[in-house]
């Protein structure tokens, strides 16, 4: 009686009904997990970051890893050498700019007194017509600005531990990856429904190759940007030409801003340094760079990797920045190419059929419509789809075929 009673209810609850229940109640798992991650970001951003920042270079050095596998290298030492070459690179460099850096911090500081007594000049007797107290006020503010914003012995103290302590992580992190990540995702893939696991995978793909692209595809226009700005400086005899050349290639990953906020540093160094006419060539090296990269190398290099529209990088650029600073800011343009891709990708690859079920015909497998009067032949309908449209009762089951468990 009971069941009676619910079948009745369950029978007068209209079908778009059912429908709107089971879409809210998916968009409030959803929601659900979404937020649980943001908390699991905001509650640990530095293993965040530096688990991201291991799967980036794992990226990056994937290409090298699978030479090293085809030419016969095993597993472990292909991604050991990948691991060593790319530290390798990142410390020489390191090393390299800061002993510039050094040397060059040491001549820069006669110029770069008499640079500033000129702007001051310029700006007390030039066009603006500043009052001289106003500017030495803002002068001194800069300064103290400046005395506040450097770390104390004792915050560098622990800035050296975590950098260290993170690029050991990220070290590790990205020899497991690059030796088991293909067994990891197969793991991943065992957990998921048969039915899904070949849109999951084919996700997962897309994801990883849109990391790729997007990674390497950067990695070659910062390069090129930098070499560019730093043969420039490198002609004009700029100071710190070695660091402002660094400066411009890391610029060069977070879209946008990065390459703006360099260039203005080169040409203010240049300014300060060299003069105005220096300046004005630095600049103009500058803006011919920056509109050949974005207009002729992007688009060329990255292709459908960075299919987003710049309003799109302006907001999630500005949103990373704000919740989670420079990492942020690197980290939100290749996020949402990546989510962008995917959700493309799961939109035109649905998933399988139910497991165990056999899906039902197509329009080719059912006849074609005939005249008033006139016989179908013989061979027109298969005997699988009358059988799958026989009304409920008759006899004879609905074949079906078995689902190939990976």
């Amino acid at each position: 009686m009971e069941r009676t009673r619910r079948a009745e209810l369950a029978a007068a609850v209209p079908a778009w009904t059912v429908r709107a229940l089971s879409v809210s109640g998916a968009v409030l798992a959803v929601a659900a997990v979404a937020w649980l991650a943001c908390w699991f970001l905001f509650l640990l951003p530095q293993l965040t970051f530096t688990l991201a920042i291991a799967v980036f270079l794992t990226a990056l050095t994937a290409p090298i890893t699978g030479r090293l596998r085809r030419a016969g290298l095993p597993a472990a030492l292909s991604a050991l050498a990948g691991v060593l070459f790319l530290f390798a690179v990142l410390i020489g460099i390191g090393f390299l700019v800061g002993f510039r850096a050094a040397a060059a911090v040491q001549d820069l500081t006669r110029p770069l007194a008499a640079g500033i007594d000129r702007i001051r000049v310029w700006l007390i007797e030039g066009p603006l017509g500043l009052d001289a107290q106003q500017v030495a006020q803002v002068r001194n503010e800069i300064v103290t600005w400046i005395y506040q914003a450097a770390p104390t012995p004792g915050a560098g103290a622990r800035m050296a531990v975590y950098v260290l302590g993170a690029l050991i992580l990220v070290a590790f992190l990205m020899f497991f990856l690059l030796k088991d990540g293909g067994r990891m995702w197969d793991w991943l893939l065992e957990r998921v429904p048969a039915r899904r696991r070949a849109q999951i995978d084919g996700a997962g793909q897309t994801a990883w190759d849109t990391l790729g692209r997007y990674v390497r595809g950067v990695v070659v226009v910062a390069l090129i940007d930098a070499v560019g700005i730093g043969i420039a400086l490198l002609l004009l005899g700029v100071p710190l030409w070695v660091s402002l050349t660094l400066l411009t290639f890391v610029g060069a990953f977070v879209p946008l801003f990065g390459a703006t906020v360099s260039g203005a540093v080169a040409v203010l160094v240049t300014l300060v340094t060299n003069g105005l006419t220096d300046a004005v060539i630095v600049l103009v090296v500058v803006l011919v760079v920056q509109q050949v990269e974005g207009n002729l190398l992007q688009p060329l290099i990255m292709g459908r990797a960075l299919h987003l529209h710049p309003a799109a990088i302006l907001v999630a650029v500005t949103a990373g920045g704000l919740l989670y600073g420079i990492p942020g800011a690197l980290l939100a343009v290749p996020v949402m190419a990546i989510a962008y891709r995917v959700l493309e990708y799961l939109r035109t690859h649905p998933s399988g059929p139910a497991e165990g079920t056999e899906p039902g015909p197509v329009a080719a497998d059912l006849p074609a419509p005939h005249p008033a009067g006139a016989s179908a032949p013989a061979e027109a309908v298969p005997a699988t789809a009358v059988l799958a449209h026989a009304p409920a009762g008759t006899a004879g089951p609905v074949p079906t075929r078995e689902t190939n468990n990976r």
